[in-house]
């Protein structure tokens, strides 16, 4: 049985990804989550420090998901390519990418911060990951890992917001591809 509150982390991660920050409301947060005024604001004392919570709950699940695929079997390159590819509800968006185009996220430091860290530990790991298969020899020389790791993030996280603008999963597709194309073209 879930307290309330797991209830109101859960109900607030779902909410933010669905609908942003600026569009989830205390009273749909408790509404949703089945608790009282008084239970949330006894756990929490805003609402800023609730959705806080619910966006580090958001970057531990999103980081121990990609964590799995980047560290599982496979050469180097083969895992990025997994991690492109990954299977995710394309038309609703990365729930912590969606989270930087609202823009009270992005201008208050503690919201912004879970984000920030999130795509700093991911562009960390695809760059070790980079270099390992150009020192393998599975990528092309002279391409800068750190740069490249920085691009697989953002077609992944640019084609979910290609892909919402055409209501279509084909934009994110062909920027997964195009790139996934530029990546083994000289794989030796």
């Amino acid at each position: 049985m879930s307290t309330s509150l797991d209830r109101l982390i859960e109900t607030t991660q779902a909410l933010l990804w669905e609908r942003g920050y600026a569009g989830t409301s205390p009273r749909a947060i408790q509404e949703q989550a089945g608790v009282g005024q008084g239970s949330m604001y006894h756990h929490f004392r805003s609402k800023a420090a609730l959705a806080q919570a619910a966006e580090e709950r958001s970057a531990a699940e999103l980081i121990e998901e990609v964590r799995q695929l980047l560290d599982g079997p496979g050469d180097p390159l083969d895992r990025v390519l997994a991690y492109l590819r990954l299977e995710r509800d394309i038309l609703k968006g990365c729930r912590i990418g969606r989270l930087a185009a609202d823009p009270e996220v992005v201008a208050d430091h503690s919201l912004r911060k879970p984000l920030e860290d999130t795509f700093a530990w991911i562009s960390t790991r695809l760059t070790g990951l980079l270099q390992e298969a150009q020192a393998g020899g599975q990528l092309q020389q002279g391409l800068d890992p750190r740069l490249l790791a920085a691009t697989v993030l953002a077609v992944r996280q640019g084609g979910y917001v290609l892909a919402r603008a055409a209501s279509s999963t084909v934009p994110y597709e062909q920027a997964v591809e195009g790139l996934t194309a530029l990546l083994t073209a000289r794989r030796t």
